[in-house]
């Protein structure tokens, strides 16, 4: 009877670690998809334009500070939430007038998660732009690379970013994309 309580127990954790794992994935792409749109749009490039899905199903690998990002933001969330529930059970005369005696409404549970998620929506397009400001910072002190085409020819540049077929580059106050694989040579930006 035991081991079977202790399997189930097992089978339960390892289900509940699967989804948590899961969803922070997701997130971490999210995360990541909406840094690297603000980070490019820096330079007037529509990143969406120019990658396909598995670019950005690497994206909270690529950047450890995406990656970094994501885990102390679901980790901060969830103790906001936890915190929140904490207050509202041990002090519940404090957590009554600080919601306004909201909390006994029906309605309270869904306005609540409607809150903390707007919140947490906004601070992540805070933080994608305070990323987006230290990564140009970052790319506009960074020395020019040269890249030798196919036909001996050198294009100089500082590496803004790549995807999985283009690299993109800034000369001067130009942006160029030079496909990595192709019989193009390269093309402007903006």
């Amino acid at each position: 009877m035991k081991e079977e309580d202790s399997k189930n127990s097992f089978e339960i954790i390892a289900q509940q670690t699967q989804s948590v794992i899961t969803i922070a994935y997701v997130f971490g792409v999210a995360v990541g998809m909406i840094f690297n749109f603000h980070k490019f749009s820096e330079f007037g490039i529509n990143i969406f334009d120019y990658v396909d899905v598995f670019d950005f199903l690497i994206v909270p690998f690529a950047d450890p500070k995406i990656l970094l990002f994501t885990l102390v933001s679901l980790l901060v969330s969830y103790l906001l939430f936890k915190a929140d529930l904490f207050w509202r059970e041990k002090h519940e005369k404090s957590y009554t007038v600080m919601s306004l005696g909201w909390h006994k409404k029906d309605w309270y549970e869904k306005f609540r998660f409607a809150a903390f998620s707007g919140l947490f929506v906004y601070y992540l397009f805070i933080a994608a732009n305070v990323y987006t400001v230290d990564s140009s910072e970052k790319i506009r002190k960074t020395a020019p690379i040269n890249i030798r085409l196919v036909d001996n020819e050198i294009i100089s540049g500082v590496l803004i970013g790549k995807t999985a077929n283009i690299l993109f580059l800034l000369k001067g106050d130009e942006v160029k994309a030079v496909p990595i694989s192709s019989l193009v040579k390269e093309f402007d930006i903006k």
